[in-house]
């Protein structure tokens, strides 16, 4: 173990006996006397900088079948989509790659060390209770230091169990069906246990064919005469999978804690893209993934609070393409992870707060790949935190350690050389509020940070490339937000927000050739973007008769990302150097509308994708045209006895517009579904 490793270990290790010292002190003058039954949670810690969020009615009003669907109606991001229920699905936030945006589950990371993508299309809406957005991260210092580690962060909450009064049990029930042969029953069974003890249980299946009509229409880009034109029905897109999580949740004095354990199984078909005249492909995926993870949140004094988490994963992937005419493959992987991290806060005055965070994360990666090398990385973070607030100014500054070090099960000589890495990365948000009577912010925000390269980027047989640097992001952020609520009138209350930025992501990792033929590829640190944005969005909620309620949300994002790689081949970067970077629209945006009357509600949602490039290469055999979608739902709600029920009819690209996220993966043309949801 080097160095900087063995002082971040002494002070994880001070920190936590810190904190059992506070712990055990508390304990023993609470045994002097008997406390009353009481639920108390800690003390709400300051968020500078509000998120993007969606929660409530809102999430389920949503015309979305997983998480992915949702995160779609928020600014500055940006979904790739590869078609189909069972299609992979991953978020990226401002250009700046997928691999920069951590994902947290009830608080703590999910993670893939492998190839660092989460697939959001995995996480269904059912059981989450609110998605929320933070760009560079989430402005508080009550969290552990990995929440300090990401460009962007999505924070996924799942639904705490709710009860009525003098209720013991409750019973939700879903049923979904509709388009692509779907059939998604659903059940939640929260069971109260005892006055500060609540458990619950959620079970999930989907199953689909996937098969769906779509138009395959090219053009020449040149001579503009029509290539292909025809009408197919989407093949080997079907998916057959489960999802089980248990919970267990708890109260102590002046606490909480929490426990999970979260398993996921699918099989399922990789359509692939339609190129060569290739309509079906035989390529199949099976996923196994199992975390068990939980927390641990007190407040010891009034001026102490302490938070401890911890997760063991273990995820397998199995990839077969039986194919000969190309290549027979039938790879598996296992990956496993460990992680612990302890938190300190301590309020130094009424409005200056510290934090001292120290997590430890262990991750190893197993293949039947012939030479692979069996990796495994110990990383050990520091996270230093203060935020003040001195009343029209609120301050967070921040501090992260980053002590790196990988080993191979398996001995090569290109693992001898691989180096440990340490990093420090600083971050700082503040926002100004000039008058108290009015609801009007100023935010601005620095953060430096940076991603590690994946460990198919090192290690993968033959591409991997053992002397990759960390990628380097720098996220500049100023921005403004106004609003206002009103008691009588039609609007009820509007918010309006405006964000500029500038992000530069440097020794971004990229495959180029290997050697003087272009069959052979390396990771390679000579990738450079620079990326400038706006990001506007308005909301507003109207009565606009007697319990007639109108919900309105714009969102609106103008993007360039541009592509400053130099590159060896000098004809390759005259068309390449300054160009707009591979599918990232200069323009986008969504309408989110939502009538209300009584049981009724009609949903509407729009979402537009202006022009892009799938290459940096901005030429005109490499255009994507723009696409837009409409969705629009009909629920109706209905409470018998002590069943509250609401069936849902929904349609999804409303028009059926022929249109493709990624090229040559063409997505659904109108679809229905219909829900039905009972609690009891």
């Amino acid at each position: 173990m080097n160095s900087s490793a063995k002082i971040t270990l002494l002070i994880l290790l001070a920190a936590w006996s810190a904190g059992h010292r506070a712990i055990y002190a508390h304990c023993q003058a609470d045994s002097l006397r008997q406390l009353p039954e009481v639920i108390v949670t800690a003390k709400a810690s300051r968020e500078i900088i509000p998120a993007q969020k969606l929660s409530g009615e809102e999430l389920k009003e949503l015309s979305s079948l997983s998480v992915a669907d949702a995160i779609r109606y928020f600014s500055g991001v940006q979904i790739k989509d590869y078609g189909g229920i069972g299609g992979l699905k991953t978020v990226d936030i401002r250009s700046m790659g997928t691999n920069h945006m951590g994902v947290f589950y009830d608080g703590i990371q999910l993670g893939n060390a492998q190839n660092g993508q989460i697939d959001l299309g995995k996480f269904s809406l059912d059981h989450i209770e609110s998605i929320t957005l933070y760009n560079g991260q989430k402005s508080e210092i009550f969290q552990p230091a990995k929440d300090f580690g990401s460009s962007g962060s999505i924070y996924l909450r799942t639904r705490y169990p709710h009860f009525k009064t003098g209720q013991q049990h409750h019973l939700k029930g879903v049923v979904r069906t509709g388009s692509f042969g779907l059939l998604n029953p659903s059940l939640l069974w929260e069971q109260k246990i005892a006055t500060d003890l609540a458990g619950s249980f959620n079970a999930e299946w989907v199953h689909a064919d996937g098969k769906y009509a779509y138009r395959y229409k090219r053009v020449h880009p040149i001579t503009k005469e029509t290539v292909y034109d025809t009408t197919a029905i989407r093949q080997n897109g079907d998916v057959d999978a489960w999802r089980l999580e248990a919970a267990l949740h708890g109260f102590v004095p002046g606490g909480n804690w929490n426990l999970k354990s979260y398993f996921y199984t699918s099989e399922r078909g990789i359509p692939g893209a339609i190129v060569n005249n290739v309509w079906k492909r035989a390529q199949r995926q099976w996923d196994r993934n199992f975390f068990t993870q939980g927390s641990f949140q007190k407040t010891v004094s009034s001026q102490y609070d302490l938070l401890i988490s911890g997760k063991y994963a273990n995820d397998h992937m199995r990839y077969l393409n039986p194919d000969t005419t190309l290549i027979y493959i039938d790879n598996s992987f296992t990956q496993q992870e460990a992680y612990l991290s302890l938190v300190n806060k301590y309020q130094l005055r009424r409005n200056w707060d510290v934090s001292l965070a120290a997590d430890f994360q262990w991750n190893g990666l197993r293949s039947n790949l012939d030479g692979f090398v069996q990796p495994s990385r110990y990383t050990y973070l520091v996270a230093a935190a203060t935020a003040v607030d001195f009343g029209k100014v609120s301050l967070l500054g921040s501090l992260l350690g980053t002590f790196i070090h990988e080993q191979t099960r398996i001995e090569h000589p290109a693992t001898q050389n691989n180096p440990n890495r340490q990093r420090l990365t600083p971050s700082l948000f503040v926002t100004y509020k000039p008058y108290a009577q009015h609801d009007l912010h100023f935010r601005a925000f620095y953060k430096h940070i940076f991603r590690m390269p994946t460990f198919n980027d090192l290690f993968y047989t033959d591409i991997g490339n053992l002397l990759l640097e960390p990628e380097n992001t720098r996220q500049y952020n100023i921005g403004v937000q106004y609003a206002n609520s009103f008691t009588h009138g039609m609007i009820r209350h509007w918010d309006l927000q405006a964000d500029g930025y500038w992000n530069r992501v440097t020794d971004k990792i990229i495959a180029v050739p290997k050697g003087n033929g272009m069959y052979r590829w390396m990771m390679m640190n000579v990738g450079n973007v620079e990326i400038k944005g706006i990001d506007l969005a308005a909301s507003a909620v109207s009565l606009l008769h007697e319990e007639w309620f109108l919900n309105l949300k714009l969102h609106y994002t103008w993007q360039q990302a541009q592509d400053l790689t130099r590159r060896t081949n000098k004809e390759l970067e005259k068309i390449t150097y300054g160009g707009q970077i591979a599918y990232i629209p200069w323009h986008s945006g969504s309408v989110v509308a939502g009538l209300n009357h009584r049981q009724w509600h009609l949903h509407y949602s729009f979402i537009y994708v202006g022009e892009r490039y799938r290459s940096s290469a901005n030429i005109r055999e490499n255009y994507e045209q723009p696409w837009y979608t409409s969705d629009l739902s009909l629920t109706r709600s209905f409470i018998r006895e002590q069943v509250n029920g609401k069936l849902s009819l929904e349609v999804n690209n409303l028009f059926s517009q022929d249109y493709e996220v990624v090229l040559n993966y063409p997505m659904p043309k109108r679809n229905y579904r219909i829900t039905l949801t009972v609690e009891i």
